[in-house]
């Protein structure tokens, strides 16, 4: 069992992921962005800096933009988002394609194409089966799974090509404003954010929590997935480290690239292979000052 970078969400969680997200104060630091069928929404923007924040309006994060109603996919276009650089394999993405918004372009940077676990339709089987997710869920199994599963974002060659594609394309003036996503925006969405924001200088509290706002933003839409889990006669506690996101997941990730790298802007510029002017480009682009 891997989470959510195996492959796509079952039938149940992408109709689900049409629910509305949770609410939020407008402009703080992770607020969520109301679009009722592309809940954990986001701007990476305001996170507080030395001597200023993030850029609002530039960055955001979500899941998979499959599910968009036309309504929801016209307020999409709102944000003049000019690229999506989709996270997804290849199954996922042929599963749910994706509905861009008019004026932006498409990029895939699968992260989990040399990833041998990542079996697209494993989720959905333990998902819709109670004694099988007991079987490979139960007795903590879960957290260990992701946990290994979130260091090989740092391992894997592809998730490495992916990230240097993301990073690349974030520092380019004509990219912006950029949204990046995977299935449920939570697991390579939640590594792609959480390395931006440390690259520009967010502390990694503040990392921490951005990362952990999916609880809040996304739990609330998969509850017709847990309903259903526990009417088929299984336990929802379950499904928690399955279908949430918990430090220990992005603690993981975090000591894989400090073991191998002397910080962020190392595992940038000699573990993806970016250019070392990026992140100067960067954080000139990305940071308000003052």
């Amino acid at each position: 069992m891997s989470p959510d970078p195996a492959g796509p969400a079952p039938a149940a969680v992408e109709t689900a992921l049409g629910a509305p997200g949770a609410p939020g104060a407008p402009g703080a630091p992770g607020a969520p962005i109301p679009i009722r069928t592309l809940p954990n929404l986001r701007d990476l923007g305001g996170w507080p800096l030395p001597g200023g924040r993030v850029r609002h309006g530039l960055v955001y994060r979500s899941t998979e933009l499959g599910l968009l109603s036309d309504d929801d996919l016209a307020r999409v276009a709102a944000l003049g988002l000019r690229v999506v650089v989709d996270l997804r394999t290849t199954a996922e993405r042929d599963a749910a394609p994706d509905r861009l918004p008019p004026g932006a372009r498409g990029l895939v940077a699968d992260v989990l194409a040399d990833s041998a676990g990542a079996a697209p339709a494993q989720l959905e089987q333990v998902v819709s089966n109670p004694d099988a997710a007991a079987a490979a869920l139960g007795g903590g199994r879960a957290a260990e799974l992701f946990a290994s599963a979130y260091r090989d974002v740092i391992d894997l060659p592809s998730a490495r090509r992916a990230y240097r594609l993301l990073f690349t394309t974030l520092a380019e003036a004509e990219s912006r404003p950029t949204l990046f996503h995977c299935t449920t925006g939570k697991d390579r969405t939640g590594w792609a954010a959480a390395s931006l924001l440390l690259l520009l200088g967010v502390d990694e509290a503040d990392v921490r929590r951005d990362y952990l706002l999916t609880n809040e933003q996304l739990r609330p839409a998969l509850q017709p997935v847990f309903d259903a889990f526990a009417a088929a006669g299984g336990d929802p506690e379950l499904l928690e480290p399955v279908l949430g996101v918990r430090r220990e997941y992005i603690d993981a990730t975090l000591a894989r690239m400090h073991a191998q790298f002397d910080g962020v802007e190392d595992y940038v510029v000699r573990g993806l292979g970016v250019d070392p002017a990026v992140p100067d480009v960067l954080r000139e682009a990305l940071i308000e000052r003052g």
